[in-house]
């Protein structure tokens, strides 16, 4: 199975380009869709977010309010720390599980935006925004404030760090269609890549 990473901070594209490869035949697996999948009522993950904060972590209709719990663990690191642990395990199953069930000649696997690289990939393509740009975005995608975006951003890697993991980048500073051909011509890239090194 040949893996192809997808990282890049909030605002970055990230979900543009997973819908475009999605549309070309690539089995997708998405880090923060498993991280949604692993909290769903029922599971043993929300269970636990529940015993330690309480029923008033649930939205009216039994799901997590993803937005209280973001407001916790951005004000608090210990938090955060405590719930990446007990999810970590649980959202790197799902993807595998996803990812073996692929049957496209490659697969992509974006990663939420704090994380790096990982043995399961071949290779790893980092989307690149300026941080003005990201956080403009941000602010008109999601209803969040400027200081908002910007505390998500400051516990993410820097855009420095992203850039030295990665074997490909994508400058995502364009038109929808500038993207789009950009992204076209990476999937060719990864075909014959897979196909290449055994994978395909």
């Amino acid at each position: 199975m040949f893996v192809v990473g997808i990282a890049g901070g909030i605002g970055s594209g990230k979900t543009t380009i997973s819908d475009r490869l999605s549309e070309l035949g690539v089995s997708i697996a998405d880090a923060d869709v498993a991280s949604r999948t692993i909290v769903e009522p029922g599971t043993p993950a929300l269970a636990e977010i529940v015993a330690r904060h309480g029923q008033r972590i649930l939205a009216e209709d039994g799901t997590l309010d993803r937005s209280q719990l973001r407001t916790i663990v951005f004000r608090d690191t210990a938090e955060r720390k405590w719930l990446e642990k007990l999810t970590h395990g649980p959202i790197n199953a799902e993807l595998r599980r996803t990812m073996e069930q692929s049957t496209s000649s490659y697969s992509a696997l974006i990663l939420s935006a704090g994380a790096g690289r990982s043995p399961i990939m071949n290779r790893l393509l980092v989307v690149d925004v300026p941080p003005d740009l990201q956080i403009k975005r941000v602010t008109t995608r999601d209803n969040n404030t400027r200081q908002q975006v910007q505390a998500i951003m400051d516990v993410q890697p820097t855009r420095e760090q992203r850039l030295r993991l990665a074997d490909d980048i994508l400058v995502n500073d364009g038109t929808l269609e500038q993207l789009i051909a950009r992204v076209d011509q990476l999937h060719a890239k990864y075909v014959e890549l897979s196909e290449t090194s055994g994978y395909g």
